[in-house]
């Protein structure tokens, strides 16, 4: 465990890799959480993330974490300058048996600290088009809860480590999000995101890139998205917070030209998502 890459734990600010087995972030996927860019020992995008996390608080009715204290426990998991990746996790705490949640909620607050991924690419990666579609559920649309078993199934689907990501549909067939992205095409100059209304997460590095548009005076407009307009797409790119845009090359037979994607958007987003240190 004190190894640089080795993965560190809080649980309520305590070192330890253990929760109660009555959690109901265990027992139901009651709860959120976000996953951080950590890179030349700067925790990237804090407020961002720690305003959607409040935001889902809100939708599930939990107690919202004090903002200063996961800022320190964060903090205290700094050792050095390399890249790593926080996650900050909040379930509802420990319950009884049964759906209903406690009336006095004492949330347990876990921190974590993992190593950094492997960087795609810069010339583009491949994605595919999963056939397991996402659960529709407007009211936890654009939230980041616990209950990953839609993504955790299209991601099945694969094992070829040629392919980066996998494009999710919607129970209607429109396309939504990667399994661990946001996605974007280009087409006309105009850049096109799916809209979140029914289900899918609203990424952070999604909201940053749709402002660094604006600031650039490039248009945008969140719409329904077919398969068939990623065919007709003049590029497209993934969206994340710890890989802030990725090009993607080609999508099953079909290829996309990277340099369609604005470079001083590529660059503002990953200057905003992982600054200069990764």
């Amino acid at each position: 465990m004190n190894a640089p890459d080795a993965i560190r734990i809080l649980v309520d600010g305590r070192a330890t890799g253990c929760v109660p087995v009555l959690d109901r972030g265990l027992a139901y996927g009651d709860g959120l959480f976000e996953t951080l860019a950590v890179t030349a020992g700067e925790i990237r995008l804090w407020d961002a993330h720690c305003d959607r996390l409040e935001r889902g608080c809100a939708v599930l009715g939990l107690p919202a974490p004090d903002r200063a204290l996961l800022r320190h426990e964060a903090e205290s998991l700094l050792t050095d300058s390399d890249p790593w990746v926080l996650r900050i996790t909040l379930t509802r705490g420990v319950g009884g048996r049964g759906y209903a949640p406690p009336l006095d909620p004492r949330p347990t607050r876990i921190l974590s600290r993992h190593p950094w991924p492997a960087s795609p690419t810069r010339s583009g990666v491949r994605v595919r088009l999963c056939r397991h579609r996402l659960s529709t559920q407007p009211y936890l649309a654009g939230l980041k809860h616990l209950n990953r078993l839609d993504q955790v199934l299209a991601r099945a689907e694969w094992d070829d480590p040629g392919i980066a990501e996998g494009l999710m549909r919607d129970q209607a067939g429109r396309v939504v999000e990667g399994t661990a992205a946001n996605l974007f095409l280009v087409r006309g100059g105009v850049l096109e995101t799916p809209r979140l209304h029914r289900c899918g997460v609203a990424g952070v590095a999604r909201a940053l890139t749709l402002e660094i548009a604006t600031r650039l005076g490039i248009p945008w407009r969140e719409r329904d998205l077919r398969p068939g307009d990623l065919y007709r797409a003049d590029a497209l790119f993934l969206t994340n917070s710890l890989q802030g845009l990725v090009p993607v090359a080609r999508l099953a037979d079909h290829a996309y030209d990277p340099a369609a994607i604005p470079p001083a958007l590529r660059r503002g987003v990953r200057a905003g998502a992982l600054g200069d240190g990764a």
